[in-house]
């Protein structure tokens, strides 16, 4: 039997791409939720998640998966429209002519950023092609170095540092060029006159979850079991144990997956992962009539988040029974922050506040319901040397023979967090066990000895 530590995308993916290798499996999640950043609240129709999601049009894996389990057809592309609040002003940023007329960039900036955009080095004015193909060698770079190197200072200070504040706080000098560089090939396509084609499971993303527990089997995935031993003992793992209501029951395993956060895998094996992480305090407001008519804007002003993510505006409200959804979300460098410490109440003032700054004709009586989640690791911050970070899928050099390791500081997570990048660290550590037990195999066949004349 093998063993999947963690009942999120990763782990499930994994052991469904292990039972297709013809794998036994047995997955062991310790709260009572499946879905980790993925799970649901309900609504006056589909469910929404509880921390936003979409599909970038890179992301192929999660796809092929969805069709495999019969979701295909559910895949949607839609345009999601961008825009930044800046100076009390709302401007659109999908349109070559809306980017164009954004006042706050040059039109030499906005050549120069335009250029990088494409993969275009334009440095000592001859153009160059093959610059950015390879992001290890920005690994070391720090992101505003690079950024006012190869574009020009006003496109740092006027369009990457309010989003970098945004996303990394205190913590956005440690960012590398490479993951600036991965982040912007990591998006999908554009549409000249419509914008950037972003996806979603018609339905959300439990929808997935729901298909891939079903192909598991329930009978395959324990919820309320927390695993506190792998006896690694002799150099290869052989038993897991769990804890759960129930009491401590101990398993035979040819090998783990370890598809949760590294502190869990540090607490189990001792691997120390470097890779710091941020946490996310988001909360769905469910509203009467819409606040903007953008799906994604960017908040470059002194407010309580850093964007305001207004899923209808993306998939419409008819979806959710007339109700318009908007996500406030906010990064957490530090558990010390003042969000953080806010209990649920607090944090839907700061955003409730935050928004009539913005926008004061926001009308409170129009907010029917508000849910908030928080998550202390919900991203890694990718600063620089993080690739020398990563965690390895197979940790039989490392840790112990048969333990694999699928989280979020796996190299799947690079350059981007994703649904998609947790599929397929699920699929490279399945893939993994199951090519290691067919040399298993057949090394046992060679040490056979000849059969008798």
């Amino acid at each position: 039997m093998i063993g999947v530590v963690g009942g999120g995308i990763a782990g499930l993916a994994a052991a469904h791409r292990l039972q297709s290798h013809g794998h036994e499996v047995q997955v062991f999640e310790a709260s009572e939720d499946l879905g980790g950043l993925a799970a649901v609240y309900e609504t006056a129709g589909d469910p929404i998640e509880k921390f936003y999601h979409h599909l970038s049009k890179s992301e192929q894996t999660i796809v092929d998966l969805a069709t495999d389990l019969g979701l295909g057809d559910a895949v949607e592309w839609r345009y999601g429209s961008t825009a930044n609040y800046v100076d009390g002003v709302v401007h659109p940023m999908d349109k070559p002519w809306e980017i164009l007329a954004y006042p706050h960039l040059s039109l030499y900036d906005k050549f120069r950023l335009g250029m990088l955009v494409l993969d275009v080095d334009l440095r000592g004015g001859i153009p160059s092609f093959d610059t950015y193909q390879r992001l290890e060698d920005f690994e070391d770079v720090p992101v505003e170095e690079f950024v006012v190197e190869h574009t020009t200072r006003g496109v740092y200070e006027r369009f990457f540092e309010p989003l970098l504040d945004a996303k990394f706080g205190a913590r956005k000098d440690d960012v590398s060029a490479a993951w600036l560089l991965g982040r912007i090939k990591f998006r999908g396509e554009r549409d000249v006159l419509r914008g950037e084609q972003l996806g979603y499971l018609r339905g959300g993303f439990g929808r997935l979850l729901d298909a891939l527990v079903d192909s598991v089997g329930r009978k395959n995935v324990t919820t309320g079991a927390r695993v506190t031993d792998l006896d690694t003992a002799g150099g290869r793992v052989s038993e897991l144990t769990a804890e759960s209501a129930h009491g401590s029951e101990t398993h035979d395993v040819e090998s783990v997956v370890v598809a949760t956060m590294p502190t869990v895998l540090e607490e189990l094996t001792g691997y120390h992962c470097e890779i710091d992480f941020q946490g996310t305090v988001c909360s769905v407001i469910g509203m009467d009539e819409p606040l903007t008519d953008t799906y994604w804007l960017n908040v470059a002003d002194d407010a309580p988040f850093g964007a305001l993510i207004e899923h209808t505006n993306f998939v419409p409200p008819e979806h959710y029974g007339g109700e318009h959804l908007l996500y406030a979300v906010s990064y957490v460098q530090d558990p010390s922050e003042e969000l953080w410490q806010h209990d649920d109440a607090g944090v839907e003032e700061a955003w409730l506040a935050g928004i009539e700054d913005l926008f004061p004709d926001f009308d409170r009586d129009a907010v029917s319901w508000i849910e908030t989640a928080r998550n202390p690791r919900t991203a890694p911050i990718y600063e620089r040397g993080y690739l020398d970070m990563v965690v390895p899928y197979d940790l039989g050099d490392a840790v112990a023979e048969g333990v694999y390791y699928a989280g979020m500081a796996s190299r799947a997570q690079y350059p981007e967090r994703s649904l998609d990048g947790g599929i397929v660290a699920g699929f490279e550590c399945a893939d993994r066990i199951a090519g290691a037990a067919t040399g298993r195999a057949t090394a046992d066949r060679a040490a056979e000895p000849p059969d008798a004349p």
